[in-house]
């Protein structure tokens, strides 16, 4: 079993369920995990995905071997039929086949580069250690998706559900750099799993995400309009998709503000973290007693505990 897409899960409300019995008890399986062992590759920073990721294995007694590979290990290559002779100095083969000797599961992160767009949906480096790797293989962040975070606001979301048919926003908001659409491929992938809840994107127009993730979801280009009595408002960026990887708008009129929040129905600002205040949204939004970041960042834990326990029950 792997766990590379929120598509993977099979009931998203059990899975829900699962996950907020864990929180209640986390040390319950404690001894699921022992003598086994989880390789977590980082080939980008963490903060959130390291710590909650190796705190749900430490609370099912695995093992944890932690590598960095932007300055710790060897420079991989990916395409098969490669001539080595300069820059990469090993190949995805002998480092997969290697590491999974090691661990008993992998979980890898590694960001989109935003340069090439057939290369990043593509998937190289989780897609080659799939093929080449003998375990079972996490993501803890790929070019094109971010299901631990997905996961974790689906628990969210249903610790904080409302008594009627929830409205529940994606929102796009400036950023100086070009960020990945990882967090919000992965958000419109779950919320088309869920039941009972309508779902609106919103963001300037030519920002549309890949139209073979967003399907049939209602996209707003006005965002005030899209705001108005949504139960939940999840914000991020992420950088153009058409023009691939391009910042082609900074328009600071997309900062969440307390203006726009009074448009929604007491609704829950949500982000993923990090933040950048006073850009992506303003600090009386985000330090708001409708702000649940914070407890989206918690429910990471449980979210790739639940994700573990049950590759560990299929070893």
């Amino acid at each position: 079993m792997n766990y590379i897409s929120i598509k993977d899960i099979n009931s998203l409300s059990k899975w829900v369920r699962s996950a907020l019995k864990i929180k209640k008890n986390p040390l319950k399986n404690q001894s699921l995990g022992k003598n086994k062992t989880l390789g977590m590759l980082f080939f980008n920073p963490s903060l959130r995905t390291r710590l909650s990721t190796q705190k749900a294995a430490l609370n099912l007694g695995m093992n944890v071997m932690v590598m960095n590979f932007t300055n710790e290990g060897w420079t991989l290559e990916f395409e098969d039929g490669a001539v080595m002779n300069s820059g990469a100095s090993e190949h995805i083969k002998e480092a997969a086949e290697v590491v999974s000797q090691y661990c008993d599961m992998i979980a890898i992160r590694a960001f989109a580069g935003l340069e090439d767009k057939e290369k990043d949906y593509a998937e190289t480096v989780i897609s080659g250690f799939l093929k080449h790797a003998t375990v079972p293989i996490v993501n803890m962040e790929s070019a094109v998706r971010h299901p631990l975070q997905s996961l974790a606001d689906a628990i969210t979301m249903e610790e904080y559900k409302t008594e009627h048919k929830p409205k529940v926003v994606l929102s796009w908001a400036p950023h100086p750099k070009a960020l990945p659409q990882a967090v919000a491929n992965s958000f419109v992938e779950m919320m088309q799993l869920q039941k009972n809840m309508d779902f609106v994107i919103t963001h300037p127009e030519g920002y549309e995400l890949s139209p073979e993730i967003t399907k049939d979801c209602k996209i707003e280009y006005d965002q005030n309009k899209a705001f108005e009595n949504a139960d939940f408002v999840y914000v991020k960026n992420w950088s153009n998709f058409k023009d691939y990887g391009k910042v082609t708008n900074i328009d600071p009129e997309w900062t969440v503000n307390a203006e726009k929040m009074a448009l929604t129905n007491n609704g829950k600002f949500m982000h993923c973290l990090p933040v950048r205040r006073n850009v992506i949204v303003t600090d009386e939004v985000i330090d708001s007693e409708n702000s649940i970041v914070i407890q989206q960042a918690n429910n990471r834990t449980y979210a790739a505990q639940l994700v573990l326990q049950k590759i560990l029950k299929k070893l």
